[in-house]
């Protein structure tokens, strides 16, 4: 597509204060595990929270504001993502300090790091982060959760910046988890969070979290350009069976197709457009309404404009 309009300059000089950086037309494929998509209008990385702030509390309201992580579990569409995209990392959004049983983490955290740091410092609790592909900040967006464990379970507080660039705090009762969801307001940007684990053995801890790899690894295509759990499971039933028994186990359409390995899984098998991947994905959940009378609702996060 075209490239959109540059407007760093007009931001820069609104907001003279950023330390941050700005890149105009920023290609965004690199930054997502399906490796597709257009650019950023703005892709911003803000030096710490401070940063963030600024920048949200100078942008002229009508400018879209979006949040990627590490990309695990999104579809950016080929028309790339107008207005603002904020990706979080470095040491202000990427550090774990823990006191007593408590772990405080930057929401550019990996959850595999997190799991890393509990285990590493005798605290149970949160090996199941080792099965989650994405990032604190995820984990806190969608009650992330895998091998019996959820976010909801060990989160005690979480700690953002609105849309006007004002720093909020939530408390665990009003992230109003359930699952796969939260209610935090959606203009938060979440920075940090503070989770608490309950003393355990290192040893017992880190073998649990060897049998969450090994488990992960036998039943899900990690190696491939997968984008995770592709829709949510519906109540008392599980989404692949459903994938499965509407016959779409190595459906394809265009680059993309749908995992042999597990079903819930959709696959860039090298040449795949946004498009393609999307489209496969309603193709499917057309296919299990029709055979099942059940509804799939996406768990992957789409952005962004068509080409």
């Amino acid at each position: 597509m075209s490239a959109f309009a540059d407007i760093t300059p007009a931001l820069r000089g609104a907001i003279p204060n950023l330390r941050g950086r700005l890149l105009a037309n920023q290609p965004l494929s690199d930054l997502t595990w399906f490796r597709v998509g257009g650019p950023a209008q703005v892709l911003f990385t803000p030096a710490d929270e401070a940063d963030l702030a600024a920048l949200l509390a100078g942008l002229d309201p009508e400018i879209p504001v979006t949040v990627i992580g590490l990309g695990s579990n999104l579809i950016v569409r080929d028309g790339g993502v107008p207005g603002v995209v904020i990706r979080l990392g470095g040491r202000a959004f990427g550090s774990v300090e823990i006191d007593g049983d408590t772990l405080r983490a930057g929401t550019a955290v990996p959850d595999m790091r997190l799991a890393k740091a509990a285990a590493e410092a005798g605290l149970d609790g949160l090996a199941f982060f080792r099965g989650i592909p994405g990032s604190v900040g995820g984990a806190l967006r969608m009650n992330a959760g895998a091998h019996g464990g959820e976010t909801t379970d060990v989160l005690v507080e979480a700690r953002g910046v609105d849309r006007s660039g004002r720093l909020r705090s939530f408390t665990h009762a009003e992230m109003g988890f359930r699952y796969r969801h939260s209610s935090a307001p959606d203009d938060v940007i979440f920075t940090s969070a503070l989770f608490r684990g309950r003393p355990g053995d290192r040893a017992a801890i880190e073998a649990e979290m060897d049998r969450v790899t090994a488990a992960r690894e036998a039943a899900q295509p990690i190696r491939e350009r997968t984008g995770g759990s592709t829709f949510k499971n519906p109540d008392g039933g599980k989404a692949w069976q459903l994938v499965d028994a509407a016959g779409c186990r190595g459906l394809t359409l265009g680059g993309a197709q749908v995992s042999e390995m597990h079903c819930n899984f959709l696959i860039n098998q090298g040449g795949a457009t946004a498009a393609d991947i999307e489209g496969l994905g309603e193709e499917v959940r057309r296919r299990v309404r029709e055979t099942s009378g059940v509804t799939l609702h996406w768990e992957i996060k789409r952005i962004g404009i068509a080409a």
